[in-house]
């Protein structure tokens, strides 16, 4: 690595926050693009079928042109997951913020982030600061995640607080009821990010990290997998569809994360991602080193169909 050995280098942390989000903003995530080429190839429904071409199109076009894939550019939330061995500069945090400052402003990205919630609604003008956070692990390796989120998807997600009694039924249902009252809102189809347990400050941080987990991967555990594979079927059951329009499509896939929890309590959260889904992860260790990173320049194929065809 770059300086000191064992030290993670500021300067490598900042380029490759920079480098994700010019990245994002422009290219459809390669797991979600291959999730959506595959659901439109199942389809049968003549108005999902325009819609998931108009979605591969726009994918095309943004990857070509280098233009954003959704007019929403997104809050930016930032995770650096930093192996114990490794020493940090105090200075990390702002120079994430620098970076998604000059990122947003180098190409031209909408600005979405206001001063404060309620005290003060005027847009910063760079969209910072960036909601990031930091987690240590152990040994010496560095990653980071990068998501561009739009207000509508978050909009549409939601913690609840069960009693323990509600058991797995009542997780299921506070799934669909927000997938029923919300998902139209989300721009299906979606990612749907499930979280169960931490506590309530917490169980929103599950359901976000969900959406980070590569389409079509199963959880770890059978039984979340399990879990998970009821979930999907259920959501696409309710018919909801590609831009809400009908379909066999409302969702790509859904990933659960769980964690322990008080015994009183029975956390729940929901958090929708959008059919622009953009996210990366970065192995900062080989990005310092000059190796190829983790994610996420894959080749984006598309090949336009005839009116009435099939891709």
């Amino acid at each position: 690595m770059n300086g000191v050995a064992g030290a993670l280098s500021a300067d490598a942390v900042a380029g490759a926050v920079y480098a994700a989000v010019r990245h994002c903003a422009t290219h459809l995530r390669p797991d979600v693009l291959a999730a959506m080429q595959t659901a439109r190839a199942d389809e049968t429904q003549a108005r999902a079928l325009s819609v998931l071409d108009c979605l591969l199109e726009n994918a095309h076009i943004g990857q070509a042109d280098g233009v954003p894939i959704c007019q929403d550019t997104g809050t930016c939330w930032v995770r650096l997951e930093i192996g114990e061995e490794l020493s940090v500069p105090g200075n990390i945090l702002s120079r994430v913020n620098d970076a998604v400052a000059r990122a947003y402003t180098d190409s031209r990205l909408r600005m979405s982030v206001l001063a404060d919630a309620l005290l003060d609604r005027t847009n910063t003008g760079d969209n910072t600061p960036a909601f990031a956070e930091v987690a240590f692990r152990p040994g010496r390796g560095a990653t980071l995640h990068v998501l561009l989120k739009g207000g509508g998807s978050d909009n549409a997600s939601r913690v609840v607080m069960l009693a323990p009694g509600a058991g797995w039924e009542g997780v299921r249902q506070v799934v669909l009821d927000c997938v029923h009252e919300k998902a139209a809102n989300a721009c299906p189809p979606l990612i749907v990010g499930v979280g169960v347990g931490a506590t309530f400050d917490k169980v929103a941080g599950l359901a976000k990290h969900a959406l980070l987990r590569e389409v079509g991967s199963p959880a770890a555990s059978p039984q979340a997998a399990a879990r998970e594979a009821e979930l999907l079927a259920a959501v696409n059951a309710t018919g909801i569809g590609p831009a809400a329009l009908g379909g066999n499509a409302t969702a790509l896939a859904v990933h659960l994360e769980t964690a322990p929890c008080h015994i009183a309590a029975l956390p729940v959260a929901v958090n929708m991602g959008c059919s622009a889904m953009r996210s990366a992860s970065i192995d900062l260790v080989s990005w310092e080193t000059g190796l190829p990173v983790a994610n996420p320049t894959a080749n984006l194929a598309y090949t336009p169909v005839e009116e009435g065809g099939n891709r």
